[in-house]
């Protein structure tokens, strides 16, 4: 490729347009026979990319790729918005979001192959910059904007892991609910937020957590660190306070794919040693899986509730040390 086409390519991903490849020295019949070649492929009408970088490249790069393609199509005013903001903010976006390119526009709403448009309001402060000159919505509008079409639960572990991750503060995604309030939806999306909690580490405990308040359950507090008279013990997913009850959220992963060098022996063999030391303390655990949330959930609330029932016995020898929720504010004070 023309060094004048690959350096405006490579500032959009390797997306470039006809007007460029023309104003770097190819003719029409040269673009004609890249595209027959099938060394370009045409995202959209005079919008192109290289066909081995197209992929080469990931399945959420594919997506931007696609979003640029729309928003150069469609410009000057729309910017990425929804799923595809989402995809752009690296936040969590379920199977279910589809995978047409979303824009949101203030003067048009419209769907067209592979894109849709909506059409609403945007304040400066809901639009970041992307790739020049292109914006996004930023990423408490995006989750916003996401909650308001989403299901609760897709919605909730996408807001958690954000907050975690410190993507989002609480406080911004409460703003982006007041401003939404009047759009469709908005109500589904402030349930979501009042559910969130940037505590969970898993889209397992987020559903977890969310069984349990389904199940008629106390909220139980989430990774708590244990500590005995000789110091940390383990943190754990869940804690009930008065029963002195663990839970912890298995996913297969942990397992399947351990990290920082370790080998699934490793990590089972770490995982026993660390529930032995808890239950030394007398602190009763429970283990939670993927499946236990299913068929069998009804025995496993039984279970729950027969053992919150009954509160700890005796001096307790552990003492439980709480964390600020991440994107709170008081996680950095």
């Amino acid at each position: 490729m023309h060094p004048l086409l690959q350096r405006s390519a490579d500032q959009r991903l390797g997306v470039f347009t006809s007007r460029e490849a023309v104003a770097a020295g190819y003719s029409i019949d040269d673009i004609r026979t890249a595209l027959r070649v099938r060394r370009w492929t045409r995202l959209r009408k005079g919008v192109y990319t290289e066909s081995a970088r197209l992929a080469a490249s990931t399945e959420v790069d594919r997506h931007l790729m696609a979003g640029i393609a729309v928003l150069i199509s469609l410009a000057p005013g729309p910017v990425l918005s929804h799923a595809s903001a989402a995809r752009r903010h690296e936040l969590l976006v379920p199977a279910s979001a589809g995978a047409d390119v979303r824009v949101t526009a203030v003067d048009q709403w419209r769907a067209g192959r592979g894109y849709r448009v909506a059409r609403a309001q945007l304040p400066n402060a809901d639009v970041v910059p992307w790739i020049a000159p292109f914006a996004t919505t930023s990423a408490p509008r995006t989750l916003i904007d996401c909650g308001r079409e989403w299901s609760l639960l897709d919605t909730v572990i996408a807001l958690d892991a954000a907050l975690h991750e410190g993507r989002v503060l609480r406080s911004d995604l409460l703003k982006a609910v007041h401003a939404a309030r009047h759009r469709a939806g908005a109500s589904r999306a402030a349930r979501a937020v009042g559910l969130s909690d940037g505590r969970a580490e898993s889209p397992l405990e987020t559903e977890g957590r969310l069984a349990l308040l389904a199940a008629g359950l106390p909220p139980p507090e989430l990774q708590v660190d244990l500590h005995d008279a000789h110091g940390f013990v383990a943190r754990l997913d869940a804690w009930y306070e008065e029963a002195a009850l663990a839970i912890e959220f298995d996913g297969r992963v942990k397992y399947r794919d351990p990290y920082r060098g370790r080998s699934p022996h490793d990590v089972l063999w770490e995982e026993k040693r660390r529930e032995d030391r808890v239950r030394r303390l007398d602190v009763r655990m429970l283990r939670l899986t993927k499946a236990d949330l299913g068929g069998a959930w009804p025995r496993t609330v039984a279970d729950l509730t027969r053992m919150l029932g009954q509160p700890y016995p005796g001096p307790r020898r552990f003492t439980v040390v709480r964390r600020p929720e991440p994107g709170s504010g008081l996680d950095a004070a």
